[in-house]
């Protein structure tokens, strides 16, 4: 069985430097998890175009946003607005996209989709990897230049955004991560009802 699993943002790439990029890291399987599979401002990662693109190079495409994205039709998963991250992570929808990445990662070499370009700012590292990375998978973050960051690397980052400190007295340092995911849940879960028509980074950002 493959013990890494990647994750990508699309951004504002062309259709051949994505390629590019998932051939540099061997990628064998695409799992996009956005919640709508559609670019207003990049038509190329539109779902039927994108599909085409990856059959020509021999890369498997499923679409996993109906399971795992960043936004929900779930009621109890809304709360004055905002979605719950943690809500969803307990939901019968979100474990079935979870065990389908369990199960591809036996045959394929998976990379998670969507459109952040940045890791960090997006659900499918704040949500999604924070649900995998206890599951003895090493997971590693495609960068917009092709770099990769390790997930234990942009935990780093994402409590040094948040200013918690690596030790405290009353607190593990698991228990500081989790905080520091907490709190980036807050920040960069979708909103319904915000008015982003004319922000890509809004549009896009959430998944």
């Amino acid at each position: 069985m493959n013990t890494h699993i990647y994750t990508v943002g699309h951004s504002t790439h062309t259709i051949e430097r994505f390629i590019h990029l998932l051939k540099l890291h061997l990628i064998t399987a695409i799992c996009d998890v956005r919640s709508n599979p559609y670019s207003k401002f990049n038509p190329q990662f539109n779902r039927e175009s994108l599909k085409k693109e990856f059959e020509r190079n021999d890369i498997v495409y499923v679409f996993l946003g109906s399971e795992l994205g960043g936004r929900t039709n779930n009621s109890n998963c809304i709360l004055n607005g905002r979605v719950q991250y943690k809500c969803i992570a307990k939901t019968e929808k979100f474990n079935q996209g979870m065990d389908r990445i369990l199960k591809g990662v036996k045959k394929y070499r998976i990379a998670l989709m969507c459109s952040e370009k940045d890791p960090i700012s997006c659900h499918r590292a704040i949500l999604i990897c924070r649900h995998l990375r206890h599951k003895n998978f090493q997971i590693m973050h495609i960068l917009e230049n092709g770099k990769l960051e390790e997930n234990n690397a942009l935990e780093k980052r994402l409590m040094e955004l948040h200013k918690i400190p690596p030790r405290d007295f009353f607190l593990s340092y698991e228990e500081l991560v989790e905080r520091a995911y907490d709190l980036q849940s807050e920040k960069i879960a979708y909103v319904f009802g915000k008015q982003d028509k004319t922000n890509q980074k809004e549009e896009e950002i959430h998944g």
